[in-house]
């Protein structure tokens, strides 16, 4: 099990989602809704900050009718490009190639996949038994849908044993889960039902009696400051009330933990110990406190907490087989390495098993045989086995050179699972076994769809201070670098976390249109180690926009594109990145694609996700968080008179991430500020969230709006409006 707590601003960036889904009102006739300005000037730390829109922060009726008027202008204008409505069917025709396999687990001798079929709008959970027998549905959030809508499988555990299922489902992107159980074989639905289950990471009870959870405090609106607050990991017994459930570890509940209202606390166990490990997590801070008890206290609502580490141990993973307690920590090692320790030694006795390396180790799981080792190399995975009896560390021979993810083992079963891929490899699930040997499965079906005619490229941008920025190519063979392609970068750059490799088949068709997709892993990310995330984070954080403009700058000089025919991607905390390039350098691209962007730092902190994520971006309340903040805002860089490129910025009018008055300020500023003619468009989607649970439709048509903006605005004569059709 993992100790990081889930990155409230991830990503919807080109390659694994898009975000919000479109309205579909008719447009106004003259063009976007006027926002009227309401300065607001305060100072902070000797700085005066003016805020022309803070009154939509409460989003009001006012606030309301404006941004329906921006969605409804935006989708008139995306509608009336030529070609658009073709891009849809190809984006489409290209994405429902083949059912889209993600998590998996194995309990007892069943499998569980997680399945996007074709033809279906949302995720289920399918369930076989044994690897040769075929997939049985097992859950259709849909039927949680309340009317108009839509419901997304949010998170699920199997037990270990396979006889149950815990699942969580929201309506309409909002990520606001309510957990249920279900039997696998029968399909016999348990009467518990749980609210406030938005984040509760369920770990199991090796027995299958029950499983530990984390439930939210009850009263707090999704859009409270103090949502995340004084959460509580409770122990729910199957078949019994919820009311009845045990408190295991919250703030205030045992004199050796430690925990601020904010932190987020987990118990989990494993098969075959008697060690329940209990997790404290700062927000999005990948560091955590570990504590060690035994699982018959813990399940018995009586745990006799002991210290395992503090956060500054540095450690962000934890696994336990038997009396061994295996910890991933980047401290004094910021690629990663692996110690071993038990319930009964602190960290800082712990001994190194497998040391920092080449490889980043992202991420490692105990089966009954081994530690099995995820690494990342710049983009490209691998797998490493380190065996229980004997100690030794191997390479596991992987079929191709590609992108390791969705790592599973447990420690009732010998050998690890993993998925494969690449930018233009369809992906394949793989079963390792103790020898090593790698077989691929049936369990991720064929893609009909030919790759051949596309290739990958992994290189290097060189930043303006030396520093070799991985960067990834994506075009078809045979392309000519002549300046003259659209090329759409796409760059994120926060949480240490990793843009890996992976089947790009909804943008395929700006391939086939001549174009190129490009992804640059710049500072903030995690594709170089720890160090690599320090370097784009806080006071650092120019490292990750100024990374961006010179891959873009690389991108040019290389013949792949010129700046009338470049576009610059980020999505949430990518809107950060994005926004920052286009203050900082307006002429370098022709288009800025912002998707449920952060745009307005220095006012973050005080949505409801904000507070978790102080570690990562700072306060307000601090000079220095003051400065770093400043520096990371967009809203606040953008100058009058400046001739900005065309913007396409997107919000889900249920996000509980980023919240939508973000988005849409920015918009407004924008609107007002640029001295050209280019479009500033606020494309918005009213059954929406931040895009973790987003139909397919909706992502297909943003994907589709995404690329014929592009192809628009940067000129080509396929995608160009007829003149009155935008009046």
């Amino acid at each position: 099990m993992s100790i990081d707590r889930r990155s409230l601003l991830v990503s919807s960036a080109a390659v694994f989602g898009a975000a919000a889904a479109p309205t579909m009102a008719e447009g106004p006739a003259a063009g976007p809704p006027v926002a009227p300005v309401q300065p607001v000037t305060e100072t902070l730390f000797g700085t005066a900050v003016t805020d022309p829109y803070r009154w939509m922060e409460a989003e009001g009726a006012e606030w309301k009718a404006y941004v329906e008027g921006q969605g409804a202008y935006a989708r008139r204008v995306l509608d009336n490009i030529p070609g658009r409505a073709d891009l849809y069917a190809a984006v489409r025709r290209y994405r429902t190639a083949a059912p889209s396999v993600s998590n998996f687990q194995i309990g007892g001798d069943h499998i569980f996949s997680e399945v996007l079929p074709v033809g279906a709008e949302t995720s289920k959970l399918y369930v076989r038994k044994g690897i040769a027998r075929a997939d049985r549905l097992l859950i259709d959030p849909n039927v949680y849908a309340p009317s108009g809508s839509h419901a997304s499988l949010d998170w699920w555990a199997a037990s270990p044993d396979g006889s149950h299922v815990v699942f969580g489902t929201s309506p309409g992107g909002s990520e606001n889960s309510t957990a249920r159980v279900i039997e696998t074989e029968s399909g016999a639905f348990l009467p518990e039902v749980i609210d406030r289950t938005e984040d509760a990471g369920p770990n199991w009870a090796p027995d299958g009696s029950g499983f530990f959870y984390n439930r939210l405090q009850p009263g707090a609106s999704p859009d409270n400051p103090d949502k995340f607050k004084l959460s509580a990991c409770w122990f729910h017994r199957l078949n019994t009330d919820p009311s009845a459930d045990l408190k295991v570890l919250a703030k205030g509940s045992s004199p050796e933990v430690q925990m601020a209202d904010v932190d987020s606390p987990s118990v989990g166990a494993a098969p075959g110990s008697n060690v329940a490990i209990g997790r404290v997590s700062s927000g999005t801070q990948h560091e955590g406190a570990l504590y060690a008890c035994s699982l018959s206290a813990a399940g018995a609502g009586r745990p006799d907490w002991r210290p395992i580490c503090t956060p500054v141990d540095e450690v962000t993973g934890v696994q336990v087989h038997g009396d061994d307690v295996y910890l991933l920590t980047h401290k004094d090692a910021q690629r990663y390495k692996i110690t071993r320790t038990t319930a009964a030694r602190p960290a800082s006795q712990a001994v190194t098993v497998v040391p920092e390396s080449a490889s980043v180790i992202r991420t490692f799981a105990a089966a009954r045989d081994a530690l099995y080792i995820q690494d990342l190399n710049a983009g490209l995975g691998g797998l490493r086995r380190m065996a229980f009896d004997t100690g030794a560390v191997t390479q596991v021979a992987l079929p191709f050179k590609g992108s390791v993810s969705d790592l599973y083992a447990d420690t009732l079963h010998d050998g690890a699972w993993v998925r494969l891929g690449g930018w233009v490899r369809p992906p394949v699930f793989c079963r390792v076994g103790p020898d090593g040997a790698v077989v691929q499965t049936d369990i991720q079906p064929k893609l009909a769809i030919d790759v051949s005619p596309y290739v990958a490229e992994e290189t290097f941008a060189t930043a303006r201070d030396g520093v070799r920025v991985p960067l990834s190519i994506v075009c078809r063979r045979g392309l000519a670098r002549d300046g003259r392609a659209p090329l759409l970068m796409d760059a994120y750059g926060a949480y240490g976390a990793t843009t890996d490799p992976g089947l790009v088949a909804g943008w395929l068709p700006l391939l086939d249109l001549g174009g190129v997709l490009a992804i640059a892993h710049v500072r903030g990310g995690g594709e170089l180690g720890e160090d690599w995330h320090l370097a784009g984070k806080k006071l650092t954080k120019p490292n990750t926009w100024r990374d961006t403009i010179d891959c873009a700058r690389h991108l040019i000089a290389d013949g792949y594109t010129s700046s009338r025919k470049l576009g610059i991607m980020g999505g949430s905390a990518g809107g950060i990145t994005v926004g920052r390039f286009m203050t900082e350098e307006p002429q370098l691209a022709a288009v800025i694609i912002d998707q449920v962007g952060v745009s307005n730092t220095l006012r973050t902190e005080f949505s409801a996700s904000g507070a978790e994520n102080i570690p990562e971006f700072g306060t307000v309340t601090d000079p220095e968080g003051f400065k770093g903040l400043y520096a990371m805002d967009a809203y606040q860089h953008i100058r009058n008179g400046t001739a900005y490129p065309s913007v396409l910025l997107t919000t889900g009018l249920n996000d509980p991430r980023c919240p939508p008055w973000e988005p849409t300020k920015m918009t407004a500023r924008l609107q007002a500020a640029t001295s050209s003619k280019n479009p500033v468009l606020l494309r918005v989607g009213t059954d929406d969230g931040h895009g973790i649970g987003s139909t397919r439709s909706q992502r297909d048509v943003e994907t589709a709006d995404i690329i014929a903006f592009l192809l628009w605005r940067t000129g080509d004569p396929r995608f160009q409006p007829k003149a009155d059709a935008l009046r």
